[in-house]
């Protein structure tokens, strides 16, 4: 795995499952904001769950296929004899050695319970949730932020067309951004 001066952030299978997230994630990466990691597991875990929502093994590949290519240093390898060693819960062991392995300063996910304090903090990594990871990077980068959301919309053949659309996705409890989607309505 190749090594990048951009901030290194580990995404949990949870975040990337939720289509407008991933999306809204990745495309904010592509500023350069930030280096996206994730991991063969996490990849198989999204397909799997993708495919249990109706996806097409050909949309799956096209969606995995896309992301590969446009982050082509995410997929972090070598992490497998970590994971024994991990003591968050034991099916989201092999996240946290990912993460570990890839140099992540933090890991968002939207189980938070799974990835106790005392199981982390030797690593010095940050698990946090997905609304309050996109509010720091809107606080940080506000203008990166917006110009995102607005290239990420403009990217849509269908719904949602705009930002204030988006938003209301991204602020529903399927998405789980509640409080980045209001701050970002008062950029508006």
């Amino acid at each position: 795995m190749t090594g990048s001066a951009l901030y290194p952030v580990f995404f949990d299978t949870c975040v990337l499952l939720k289509s407008y997230l991933r999306d809204t994630v990745l495309t904010l990466a592509e500023s350069g904001v930030y280096r996206p990691l994730w991991s063969s597991s996490v990849l198989t875990e999204l397909a799997v769950n993708l495919r249990r929502r109706g996806a097409t093994d050909g949309q799956i590949e096209h969606r995995l296929g896309q992301m590969k290519a446009h982050f082509p240093d995410a997929e972090v390898t070598g992490y497998q004899s970590l994971i024994e060693a991990m003591t968050n819960h034991p099916k989201d062991r092999h996240v946290l050695a990912a993460a570990i392995r890839g140099g992540a300063e933090t890991l968002v996910t939207d189980n938070l319970r799974d990835f106790p304090t005392a199981s982390t903090s030797p690593y010095d990594t940050a698990v946090v949730h997905q609304d309050d990871f996109l509010l720091d990077q809107l606080d940080l980068s506000p203008g990166t932020v917006m110009s995102s959301l607005h290239r990420q919309v403009s990217r849509y053949r269908r719904e949602p067309r705009s930002v204030a659309d988006l938003l209301v996705i991204l602020g529903s409890q399927g998405h789980g951004c509640p409080r980045f989607a209001a701050a970002c309505r008062t950029r508006l």
